[in-house]
């Protein structure tokens, strides 16, 4: 191991990381990247199979968004936007408000998506108490679905394993269906989908009392669990139901915005319209942190009146040098239509991901645009699950380390069923789709082997 490693291990804790997984091989050091490719210390060359963390929407190493970094820093490195503007905030707003639909012309600049997500809780929560409607205090959210760690945004998180840990969270935190099909209960005792799922948001809201909930957060595909995509009127369905109780629909889109599904808003890809849309990541690129919240007029109305206070502020809100690197991205978007080259491609992406249905443990391919995901099943004729200690072996004793040393990350996850999550940034084409590919149905094959071979034990 270098001492860069040997470092790594002692002093820095990594996240979402078993500290106790590096006693022979040692933390992997990445050290430069360049367009859909990262290389580590040792000059090995990965495709970045996972844009980071869905996050490197232009790809590594683009100059433009490191040069408007140390140009603004020159300029004005920091102020903060507490009674005061600056232009590179107030004009990434007024782009992004162009980009949003419908009446989200108003946007609060956050440090990250999980402060994003903090702070539409609030603004639900104080909105409705402006409008006179002080029970109005409890959130929806659906089953295995990420929000974020901060304790408001883990409590809208579904997944009982990142939640334990730290219970008791924040109360009125409610949980729906997912619309997750190919486990669908509902749906594969019928011709098509039922929407069921839809309707359970419906059941949820009486049984608590309208008049208890603020609002439903839920993303246009949803991450945890492997890309699950809305069934058709899905989104409809949802809208309609908050309106019926006048409840309000955030949309979280921290994964979903910026191009990822071939559209600034992934609420544009699928038709509806959110009182609040939840930002980060793909906004810069992954080149400086910030996050955001986009808001409706409907929402910001009660608090123009010049007592009212939104009683909500981060240090690093709206950060200038964040702001200028989001701007040079959206340049970038725009000068060379990422979100065109998104949907001139994604067909093919996901043609070649589901040619690997053919191997045994491959039981669904799901998801849109750059974003999907490969569910793993130990038997598909009846879709069973596999048990702990076999998904245990599969993901991190097999495959994780095979598709690393054959030089792609993504991501090999059980937060739900075992699931491969394929992300690459969105200036991928072709020749990435193939190395995707071929690389997966080696490692796919050989652990199907090797699974039957064991006895699937």
């Amino acid at each position: 191991m270098s001492s860069l490693s040997d470092d790594a291990q002692r002093h820095l804790w990594m996240h979402f990381t078993r500290l106790g997984s590096f006693p022979d091989a040692g933390v992997p050091i990445i050290t430069r990247g360049e367009g859909c490719y990262v290389w580590d210390e040792q000059g090995n060359r990965y495709l970045d199979g996972l844009s980071g963390l869905f996050t490197v929407q232009a790809g590594h190493g683009r100059t433009e968004l490191a040069d408007a970094a140390r140009e603004q820093a020159a300029k004005l490195a920091y102020f903060p936007v507490w009674s005061f503007a600056h232009e590179p905030a107030i004009t990434l707003a007024t782009r992004l408000a162009r980009y949003a639909p419908g009446d989200l012309n108003r946007v609060f600049l956050t440090p990250t998506g999980g402060d994003a997500v903090e702070t539409a809780i609030k603004l639900a929560r104080q909105y409705w108490k402006l409008r006179g409607q002080h029970g109005r205090t409890k959130v929806i959210s659906r089953y295995l679905a990420y929000h974020g760690t901060s304790i408001g945004a883990l409590s809208l998180t579904g997944v009982p394993s990142i939640k334990t840990p730290f219970e008791p969270l924040m109360p009125g935190a409610i949980k729906v269906q997912t619309p997750y099909r190919y486990r669908c209960n509902d749906c594969m005792a019928k011709d098509g989908c039922t929407l069921r799922c839809a309707d359970d948001l419906a059941l949820r809201i009486e049984m608590e009392g309208p008049d208890s909930v603020a609002a439903v957060f839920m993303e246009p595909v949803q991450n945890t669990g492997g890309a699950f995509t809305p069934p058709e009127g899905y989104w409809q369905r949802v809208r309609e139901i908050c309106d019926e109780y006048d409840v309000l629909l955030v949309s979280d889109e921290v994964i979903s915005a910026f191009g990822r599904f071939g559209h600034m808003f992934g609420s544009l890809r699928y038709g509806y319209q959110p009182d609040m849309i939840t930002f980060a990541k793909g906004v810069t690129s992954g080149y400086s942190p910030l996050g955001g919240v986009m808001i409706s007029d409907r929402l910001a109305e009660p608090f123009l009146n010049d007592t009212a206070t939104f009683l909500q502020g981060q240090t690093f809100g709206a950060h200038p040098v964040s702001c200028a690197v989001a701007n040079a991205n959206l340049d970038l978007f725009e000068r060379e239509d990422l979100c065109g080259h998104v949907l001139a491609n994604e067909g093919r992406f996901k043609q070649l991901i589901e040619g690997l249905l053919d191997i045994p443990l491959v039981g669904d391919v799901r998801g849109d645009g750059y974003f999907l995901a490969i569910e793993l099943v130990p038997d598909k004729d009846t879709r069973g699950v596999f048990t702990t200690e076999q998904a245990e072996w599969l993901l991190r004793g097999y495959l994780s380390p095979r598709l690393y040393a054959a030089g792609l990350i993504c991501r090999a996850d059980d937060r739900g069923e075992p699931v491969i999550t394929l992300s690459p940034p969105l200036i991928a084409g072709e020749e990435e789709f193939v190395f995707i590919e071929q690389v997966l149905r080696r490692a796919l094959t050989d652990a199907s082997r090797e699974f039957a071979a064991r006895g699937g034990a």
